[in-house]
């Protein structure tokens, strides 16, 4: 797609019905690009092949799920993928059923036990079969080429690999690459995950009343995304009143009171597994926010409208990190981690760093067009009581960014 039909693509969602009258996501086309993506930066750094492990990983290259947040912890699928030749699924036996209709996936073989929790004593055992079994592929796949990148997992497999000879790389770096430009099938499901997110918002903004606890206002997001196809929630980022500030405390079972700010993180995989993350704050009623709270609001905004104006294809990550708002003395402290994150199927490559840590954290690169981009603000005085949280989500385009997220901001709180 060109540019402009980028920038209509940002404003539309999709039609998620079983009807054949009406367009829908062509999944088939989302899973070639995925798995070509990751083919590319095999060739492009000479790797032979990639095993994945990471469920997130294996989705993005075949659209396969199963047991996602299992697996997070306890991995028990795994994926080859070469560079050149048929892409196999290692998978419990009792699984391959949920592979069928993949076409991105050409075999499925039984997993073996490459984990403590089902190996236990014997998972050495596994690891030096699977060991065995990697080298059969990588001669009959590799053309000679041992080099392989591996994916997140147990220390004894790259370790195994490694000293029979294969030249082992770390292949979430070729992930995060891969994953950095998104297709136009990419942005609809993006665009359909906030949709859900932002339902979810309205709900908890009608059910916000003083008295119901940070928990209970927390659990509509999770209903509103569970009943409406989603699948998790990284974290339960929602705090009010004292708990705001400072940031990144998740949801307990304090009471709100009237006259409070609450501030929230949607950091919701929605369906089809794709991230929503966008951040509100509102106030409690009844009354009008206080001067102090819309001061905070409107700072936490400024910064993300002056941000957002930043973005554009061409800057690079040192030139948005030196350009970026400079919030008062007082909210420096408890500023939030970075200015803006890569998203996609989760929080994802870049991080871009306020200028006080990016000499120490930092590294450099360039925005690129059809990369996704969460633009974030956190202002909470150091020592102060309340905080603001604000993000939103965006597709960086010719001409700037495109905002995917659409909930309102607090009329009260901008006045």
């Amino acid at each position: 797609m060109n540019n402009i039909d980028m920038v209509r693509l940002a404003h539309t969602s999709p039609v998620m019905r079983l009807t054949d009258t009406e367009a829908q996501i062509d999944m088939r086309r989302l899973r070639a690009y995925r798995l070509g993506r990751i083919r590319e930066q095999l060739i492009k750094r000479d790797y032979a092949a990639c095993i994945l492990f990471d469920p997130i990983s294996i989705r993005y290259a075949t659209g396969f799920r199963n047991y996602a947040l299992f697996q997070m912890h306890i991995p028990c699928s795994y994926l080859f993928v070469p560079a050149q030749g048929p892409v196999i699924l290692y998978e419990s036996e009792s699984s391959y059923h949920i592979a069928r209709g993949l076409e991105t996936i050409d075999e499925c073989r039984p997993a073996l036990q490459l984990n403590y929790f089902f190996g236990g004593s014997r998972e050495q055992e596994w690891v030096n079969q699977w060991v065995d079994e990697v080298a059969s592929l990588m001669h009959e796949h590799g053309g000679g080429n041992r080099r392989l990148a591996i994916g997140r997992t147990d220390a004894r497999i790259p370790l195994a690999l490694a000293n029979c000879g294969h030249d082992i790389f770390d292949a979430q770096e070729l992930v995060e690459a891969a994953r950095l430009i998104k297709s136009p099938e990419e942005v609809l499901c993006m665009n359909h995950a906030i949709t859900v997110a932002e339902v979810g918002i309205s709900r908890m903004r009608e059910a916000l009343t003083p008295g119901m606890t940070e928990v209970q206002l927390w659990s509509i997001l999770h209903q509103t995304n569970i009943s409406m196809g989603g699948e998790w929630i990284d974290c339960r980022l929602l705090s009010s009143g004292d708990r705001a500030n400072p940031w990144l405390q998740e949801a307990s079972d304090r009471i709100i009171r009237p006259g409070e700010l609450v501030a929230f993180d949607t950091d919701m995989i929605g369906p089809l597994g794709y991230c929503a993350d966008v951040s509100r704050t509102f106030h409690c009623g009844p009354g009008k926010p206080s001067d102090s709270q819309r001061r905070l609001y409107q700072l936490a905004h400024h910064e993300i409208q002056h941000n957002l104006a930043l973005i554009r294809p061409g800057v690079s990550y040192r030139e948005l990190s030196e350009k970026a708002f400079k919030p008062p003395a007082e909210f420096v402290a408890n500023r939030y981690p970075c200015i803006a994150h890569g998203i996609g199927m989760c929080d994802e490559h870049p991080s871009i760093f306020y200028p006080q840590d990016f000499e120490k954290h930092g590294y450099d690169g360039v925005i690129e067009e059809n990369m996704t981009l969460c633009v974030e603000s956190y202002m909470g005085a150091e020592g102060g009581y309340e905080g603001v949280k604000l993000e939103q989500q965006v597709l960086v385009t010719a001409n700037g960014c495109e905002v995917l997220s659409r909930y309102p901001f607090e009329e009260n709180l901008l006045a």
